[in-house]
């Protein structure tokens, strides 16, 4: 079906759920029906990788998200600035960052089931495929199964698109690389029929992962919705016309859920929209204009360059949906946690899991504005506020960039888009905000 696909997404927090929620047993992921696809999170307690347990604390949690958020905001500023290779972030991480989200969809003929991650910052399809060495999956593509399967030929436009091309004198078929450090990813670029729902995307362009070294490869196939040539969002535009949403729910419950819409049908008609930017070093990455942040009414000091828009170093406002809680370079950063310190003051300050503004009595906490080209989206407490399991400490749930790292982007991440209707319309070069409460699955 053209034009639309509603994909009903389930998300879990492991700092809600805490140890009782994995000991208690997770529901039944409901069936695909007509053009709903169910939507997982990643690392939830009830995550369909079967390898996200809850975290021994809420501070573990933190610690642990935290360090993700710092990986992929590493990984996100090695896509945005000139000069740097098309790779991954350091040795010893993973070389594609996995975002929060995972979807199920089927590969080849007869389809074989697969999870892929969302991902609105990258753009390859990347799946594990059988013989691959060193991938970390027990239930990779099988691409000698598939009828529809086949190799992408040398000299093909597709193959110039690939990172890193090569090609093989004997099988005369394209493959690519990434290398970093002491990882490394090899993959043959192939096509196949994707399904997604009741759509399918005959001769899907993605990297069959052969062998991957390090730390390199994802632990599922990946589906990237950024902009680059190789994107899902690009190789459907015939289909969903480079247009999709999504409202991501709140983090407190296990049962709540929330859709992504693919096309233009179904969208809001009335929504506050911001122009898309465009780094032609890194065509990807959705930036967009961030003009100022506002805490209860004041609005910030915040040093112009730390928000400024340049293609030639990276820097710059991006929208992401794998990282879940936003991260500031650090003199935005320094002037919001400060003004919201101001306005709470009296109350003992405390740190934990990296979160350096948390508070272990009941506090006011202000509302924060990020003031954007034409549009300000004000976050209510649930989108700024992250609670322990049982209440009694709140921490402000944003970061600075990772100590002695020298970051240029400011990344918007997932808690502070939940419970809107984030519109992403490519053709028209926009961005859109518009409240939406995600309800109760």
């Amino acid at each position: 079906m053209a034009g639309r696909l509603v994909l009903s997404v389930v998300v879990t927090l492991l700092a809600a759920a805490g140890a009782a929620a994995a000991e208690s047993s997770c529901p039944a992921t409901p069936p695909d029906a007509g053009a709903t696809l169910q939507v997982s999170h990643a690392f939830g307690p009830c995550s369909p990788l079967g390898n996200a347990a809850a975290a021994p604390s809420w501070a573990g949690f933190l610690a642990d998200q935290s360090s993700r958020d710092a990986s992929r905001l590493l990984y996100l500023d090695s896509l945005a600035v000139a000069g740097r290779a098309y790779a991954p972030i350091a040795s010893g991480r993973q070389l594609l960052q996995t975002p929060t989200y995972v979807v199920r969809a089927r590969l080849g003929t007869p389809p074989q089931q697969l999870l892929l991650a969302v991902d609105t910052s990258n753009d390859a399809a990347w799946i594990p495929c059988s013989g691959c060495a060193g991938c970390p999956t027990t239930t990779p593509f099988k691409p000698a199964a598939s009828t529809s399967y086949r190799a992408v030929p040398c000299g093909s436009p597709a193959c110039s698109r690939a990172p890193n091309p090569s090609c093989s004198l004997n099988t005369k078929s394209c493959g690519f690389s990434l290398t970093y450090a002491d990882s490394s990813l090899e993959a043959a670029l192939s096509q196949d029929s994707l399904a997604v729902a009741n759509d399918v995307v005959k001769s899907y362009t993605f990297g069959c992962l052969q062998k991957a070294t390090g730390t390199a490869a994802p632990p599922q196939g990946l589906l990237g919705l950024g902009r680059g040539p190789l994107s899902f969002l690009s190789q459907t535009k015939d289909m969903y016309e480079g247009t999709f949403s999504y409202c991501l729910p709140s983090f407190k419950s296990l049962n709540f859920s929330g859709t992504l819409r693919l096309g233009r049908k179904g969208q809001p008609l009335r929504i506050k929209t911001t122009p898309l930017l465009v780094n032609p070093h890194r065509s990807s990455l959705y930036y967009v204009g961030m003009t100022g942040i506002r805490v209860g009414k004041k609005v910030v000091p915040i040093p112009p360059s730390a928000l400024a828009f340049d293609p030639a170093t990276g820097a710059g406002t991006v929208l992401d949906s794998g990282t879940m809680f936003t991260r500031l370079v650090a003199p935005a950063y320094v002037a919001v946690r400060d003004e919201v310190r101001h306005r709470i003051r009296g109350a003992p300050l405390s740190s934990l899991g990296g979160f350096d503004t948390c508070y272990n009595t009941t506090v006011k906490w202000p509302p924060v504005t990020f003031m954007f080209t034409g549009m300000q989206v004000t976050l209510p407490a649930d989108n700024l506020v992250i609670h322990s399991t049982y209440g009694t400490t709140s921490c402000l749930a944003m970061a600075a960039a990772p100590d002695g790292v020298n970051t240029v982007l400011n990344v918007i991440a997932s808690m502070q888009q939940q419970n809107h209707r984030v519109l992403f319309d490519v053709p028209n070069g926009r961005v859109g905000f518009a409240r939406e409460q995600c309800t109760a699955a």
